[in-house]
């Protein structure tokens, strides 16, 4: 099993394979003409159906980020990580829930698949409010 920091280094390091393929398209649309280098504006949805997916896939993990380290070092902070086992289990499962829902999300923007993103989020939530919890015990 992860340990809660492993969770957590898990969790921010997903977002590296996610802004690495994000640059490979770029570079790779910039080198082969089909772009300039400043066609890319910040917050405008640009670029392909697919592209964006997997430019909100990358955001999406960001914006989650902090509230998942809050609760994994608030957790560790006050031992509340290794007082109780769910603490661990709920990091793993928060990491697990993130890595489906950007997979998902870059793969295919059908209805069953924005399904399958909700339900993941749900979960992340989920395993946020229950690592609070436990921190809070």
């Amino acid at each position: 099993m992860l340990t809660p920091i492993q969770s957590l280094l898990g969790y921010a390091g997903w977002a590296v394979p996610l802004i690495t393929l994000i640059s490979l398209w770029r570079s790779g649309l910039v080198l082969l003409g089909r772009a300039s280098p400043h066609s890319f504006p910040g917050g405008v949805q640009h670029g392909t159906a697919a592209y964006w997916r997997l430019n909100r896939a990358h955001l999406n993990t960001l914006e989650n980020l902090p509230i998942f380290a809050t609760v994994v070092l608030a957790g560790v902070v006050t031992g509340a990580a290794e007082a109780d086992a769910r603490f661990p289990m709920l990091a793993q499962a928060a990491l697990g829930a993130r890595m489906l829902q950007s997979l998902v999300h870059v793969i295919s923007g059908s209805s069953p698949a924005v399904l399958i993103r909700f339900a993941a989020l749900l979960t992340q939530l989920a395993c946020f409010v229950g690592l609070g919890l436990i921190v809070v015990r």
